[in-house]
């Protein structure tokens, strides 16, 4: 099957006299076709939208139900096949003690993140403890290796269902040890429609009356095409509405991040440049359009010779892909400090290494999904997204509206890790609804999400790190290039993070960091979380190790030597005020470590094929945007009847910033969290937030949502003449003010109101203090760091290369924890997902694009973390806060990488360590044929 083709999935004629079966206890009646997919059947004809689709295939587990008791997946399962049976989905849960115990459970211990999965892993969870009422951990994982999830890193998870039963009874009330939000682990605010299936996501809700929209994508790295009639087209089948081309588009028939660089077309003309690539929308009834067969269609294609890899787009045979960029180079980035050449000759101990790593996949569960409709002269879109404002001014500009005259609505997320940042479907649904003045949704399948969306920037890096004879660093280069793809996406972003970051959270006078963010014909490399810090963090921490060895010091103490600390100066000149926690966190480690490597020499002592390993990667994440202005701004009301709203233009992802952000405000203003009401992200009713990424929420619209909060409490004691430390509490109209045992009460429905009710409010801002970087990469690029330090136990079979997980032990420096328990469930999904970077992920273009062939860790590919939480307080911060997202990931692969080496003797320096890979290593160490770039330096000895 052609996998843009979706004709063969249509359904054949109804049934003559239905399908009949019980759903959830209830009688039920379909007339749907026998072949029709009962999780289609679910979602369409019976409204239960709780069961998710996250690849159609039976690869994600998201549509999970319950068959005659059993779990199976409702994409895999015909209509026809449940005659007579009794179904449960996650809407009927709820109806039996046990179901309710289990969501109770997810609930508490912060088990659904985004909450797309959660679904599929309650019916799964629930399917385990009706044999089970309380299984065992191994137990656990095997029942639920069904459903992925790639945002807990399924721990909190496998803890959740295992706790189950302990909430079949109601839990008593225990007496609130204080009254503060700020560092409780509440619940999320947003975590009942998780786990209850009631959470609207993109793909969720949509007109009655809408049409459907499916793009057609080029099959081809690059290629040539031609149309033809697309007006007889649509007159030959029935159904049909319209087909979009580039010449359709209202206003600019283009989009990207950076305003000079919208250098992606909504609808390519004459020639692609990436296999996925959209060349046009066809429109009309949803059974109409998906029963048009692609090879009827009328496009002709012409494959042409592409540029695949920076090498050959750098190469004396490579053609120009984009006319700006005669060299094929998007962009440079650069940091020089100090004379690293002169460092290089005065050292002690130098090491060098070339290191590649590849396309890596969001791999969300929910495909990007949503819908529009004309509304007047305005537009009005419903989807998933990581940043509603980024989406209005696109749309704006493709439609040649005002900003103002375009409405983004964000659907909840099911996953974004930066893949949801660019636009995918929103141009294509605005122009499609404009046009038509109809609404029109899309939803995307699996593989056209895949093929489509952007990845993590493939890397190839040269770099080289040298020490004095006490082991202390003294000069560092790399050079960087990373593939881009066909369009720039994120790629300047990517290359100016790098250079800042190459050196690692260390101390060293003498830098030279160059990168280059260079297109290709291959897919748009975009935002993933950590903007390329992950590739360099490989690169710095594997020829770290090099160094600690040649000086004959502990990995460790190594680090520790080196560390950054308040008071140093960065690569870039920046002098760090406050806040660099790596050092504590180092300290935090020592005794994991010490035990782990004795449990290694150990284990190793005896004779066997599997030989156990402990790596240590260090990492710093600088929180927002680079060297650039990075504002938000949050707004809290008060109304006539009492009503006390948070307007939180700030999209929660999973990561909790609903959550967290409110927290906030609650100390802030002194009123608890449960006072408020909350409005996220409509970009008619919020003020922009900002993009969610670069682990900037918690940090920058924390401290906006702390300065609103503060400015309506200032308001609030003005107008009582109380002082700082009154009492605030609301009681419908009246707010109660005491101080000193005086209580003053205004009453809310008495004063002057807006023509929105409105009677009190706060706004504030925050845009944290940067200095743009000169042409030296000499600046103050952030504002406040993120520091981690973690530690991997491994055990590789010497004869497969395999790898298995012991443990790992993250220890974070992160301000202030103002949730420790979304925290903590941050840094496991990031863990996860470095798990996933090292060991586990390659997106090939025209391989591995399904969740079949792309492997992402399930629940027995995650070991156990222990997770030490470092608060150095960030005086910027909102209660000394920064940020977590990014930074849970990035030195995990170094870790793994640096545990595989202490194992093997071997040093990967390509990921993901596949066990061919290492396999190949391992037989080329034995045969005394290892490249130099797999020799380490110093080659340390076995523990």
């Amino acid at each position: 099957m052609n996998v843009h083709d979706r004709s063969t999935l249509s359904s054949s004629a109804p049934a003559s006299e239905g399908i009949a079966f019980r759903l959830n206890g209830a009688n039920v009646h379909l007339s749907d076709a026998p072949d029709t997919r009962l999780s289609e059947a679910l979602r369409g004809s019976l409204s239960a939208t709780g069961t998710k689709i996250g690849c159609d295939a039976g690869d994600c587990g998201a549509c999970t139900v319950l068959i005659d008791g059993a779990q199976a997946c409702a994409c895999l399962t015909p209509i026809g096949q449940v005659e007579g049976r009794e179904i449960i989905t996650v809407e009927g849960l709820a109806q039996d003690t046990l179901g309710s115990a289990l969501q109770k459970a997810f609930h508490a211990h912060g088990a659904a993140q985004c909450g797309i999965c959660t679904p599929g892993m309650l019916m799964a969870g629930y399917d385990l403890l009706k044999r089970s009422p309380q299984p065992d951990e191994a137990e656990t994982q095997d029942a639920l290796g069904g459903v992925l999830c790639r945002c807990t890193g399924y721990l909190k998870i496998v803890e959740a269902v295992r706790d189950a039963h302990l909430f079949i009874e109601p839990a008593p009330i225990a007496p609130a040890a204080s009254s503060a939000s700020v560092g409780a682990r509440m619940t999320r605010l947003d975590g009942e429609p998780k786990v209850t299936g009631t959470e609207i996501y993109g793909a969720d809700a949509a007109p009655v009356d809408a049409l459907w929209l499916r793009a057609v994508r080029c099959p081809h790295p690059r290629a040539r095409f031609t149309l033809g009639d697309l007006d007889a087209f649509v007159a030959s089948h029935p159904g049909l509405v319209r087909i979009f081309t580039g010449k359709d588009v209202p206003g600019e028939n283009s989009f990207g991040i950076y305003p000079h660089l919208k250098d992606q077309p909504v609808f390519s003309t004459s020639e692609t440049r990436y296999r996925g690539e959209c060349v046009l929308a066809i429109v009309g009834e949803k059974d109409a359009v998906e029963a048009i067969r692609l090879d009827e269609f009328p496009i002709a294609w012409e494959a042409l010779p592409p540029m695949v890899g920076v090498k050959a787009a750098l190469g004396e045979s490579a053609f120009i892909l984009h006319d700006f960029a005669p060299d094929n180079v998007l962009t440079r980035g650069r940091v020089e400090r100090g004379d690293v050449e002169a460092g290089f000759a005065q050292a002690a101990h130098v090491t060098a290494g070339s290191f590649e790593t590849g396309f890596v996949e969001h791999a969300y569960i929910e495909p990007e999904a949503g819908y529009a409709r004309r509304v007047g002269d305005t537009i009005e879109v419903f989807a998933c997204t990581q940043a509603p404002y980024m989406d209005r001014d696109e749309v704006a500009r493709v439609l040649g509206l005002k900003l103002e005259d375009v409405r983004i609505i964000p659907s909840a997320c099911g996953g974004g890790f930066g893949g949801k940042l660019d636009v995918s479907l929103q141009p294509m649904l605005a122009v499609a609804a404009w046009v038509l003045d109809r609404p029109v949704r899309c939803v995307f399948g699996r593989i056209e999400s895949m093929i489509s969306s952007t990845k993590r920037h493939p890397s190839s890096i040269e770099a080289r790190a040298a020490c004095d004879a006490q082991g202390r660093l003294v000069a560092f280069a790399m050079e960087g290039d990373f593939d881009t793809g066909a369009y720039s996406s994120w790629g300047p972003t990517v290359a100016g993070r790098v250079p800042v970051h190459a050196t690692g959270p260390y101390k060293v006078p003498n830098v030279c960091n160059l990168s280059r963010a260079v297109y290709t014909n291959g897919p748009p490399a975009g935002a993933f979380r950590g903007f390329g810090v992950p590739q360099a963090a490989i690169a710095q921490e594997s020829l770290f190790d090099d160094l600690a060895t040649a000086a004959g010091l502990d990995r460790l103490e190594f680090r520790l030597i080196n560390a950054i600390r308040a008071g140093d100066t960065t690569p870039t000149g920046q002098v760090l005020q406050a806040s660099a926690g790596l050092a504590e966190c180092l300290e935090k480690l020592k005794p994991h470590w010490q035990a782990l490597l004795a449990d290694a020499a150990a284990f190793n002592a005896g004779e066997g094929r599997t030989r156990r390993g402990v790596g240590i990667g260090c990492m710093w994440y600088g929180i927002g945007n680079t060297g650039m202005s990075n504002p938000s701004t949050m707004r809290i009301t008060l109304d006539s009847t009492g009503q006390l709203t948070f307007w939180n233009g700030a999209v929660d992802i999973g990561q909790g910033s609903t959550t967290v952000l409110t927290q906030i405000a609650a100390d802030a203003l002194g009123l608890p969290v449960e006072a408020f009401t909350l409005v996220i992200g409509d970009t008619f009713k919020t003020f922009d937030a900002g993009k969610t990424s670069a682990s900037r929420q918690t940090f920058v619209s924390g401290r906006a949502s702390e300065a609103a909060a503060a400015a309506l409490r200032s308001e609030i004691l003005r107008l009582t003449n109380a002082g700082p430390t009154a009492a605030l509490k609301l009681a419908g109209t009246q707010l109660l003010v005491e101080e000193n045992g005086v209580i003053a009460r205004i009453d809310l429905a008495a004063l002057p109101a807006k023509a929105d009710g409105i009677v009190l409010e706060g706004i504030g801002s925050f845009d944290p203090p940067t200095v743009p970087l000169d042409e030296k990469g000499q600046g103050i690029p952030y504002a406040t760091y993120g520091f981690a330090a973690q530690i991997a136990s491994l055990d590789v079979d010497l004869d497969l290369g395999t790898i298995k997980l012991n443990r790992i032990v993250a220890a974070h420096d992160v301000g202030r924890a103002i949730n420790p328990m979304l925290v903590e469930g941050q840094i496991h999904g990031g863990i996860a997902q470095g798990i996933g970077l090292a060991l586990l992920e390659e997106y090939l273009p025209g391989r591995t694009e399904n969740l079949h062939d792309y492997l992402i860790p399930t629940a027995g590919d995650v070991p156990p973390i222990e997770i030490i939480l470092v608060e150095d307080a960030e005086p910027l911060g909102p209660s000394g806060a920064k940020g977590i997202g990014e930074p849970a990931l990035v030195p995990t692969a170094p870790a793994i990488l640096g545990a595989i080496r202490h194992a093997t003797g071997v040093t990967p320096r390509q990921v993901p360590v596949l066990p061919h890979r290492l396999w190949e290593l391992l037989r080329a160490k034995d045969s005394g044929d290892m490249d130099i770039g797999d020799r380490n330096i110093g080659e340390e000895t076995q523990p």
